[in-house]
């Protein structure tokens, strides 16, 4: 089974399953004060707004980022 990394910003959690990613860059060239490949930790949700992260995350093309939110947990 995959390894699967979660982020948290208020009432949001970031999920990314890294063998899914085909590193298409599209999140790092949306929002890149957020996701910095070349940092620990790469994804710092903190650097946006939920909204801002939501967009982005629906963007994914290969569906490696998704995101629950506490009051409803679906995405």
């Amino acid at each position: 089974m995959e390894n699967l990394k979660e982020y948290n910003k208020d009432n949001l959690k970031v999920l990314w399953q890294p063998l899914k990613c085909v590193h298409s860059g599209i999140c790092v060239k949306t929002l890149p004060s957020v996701y910095d490949p070349k940092a620990k930790p790469w994804i710092k949700p903190e650097n946006a707004t939920v909204e801002d992260l939501k967009n982005q995350i629906n963007a994914c093309p290969s569906g490696a980022l998704s995101y629950k939110e506490k009051s409803n947990e679906n995405k």
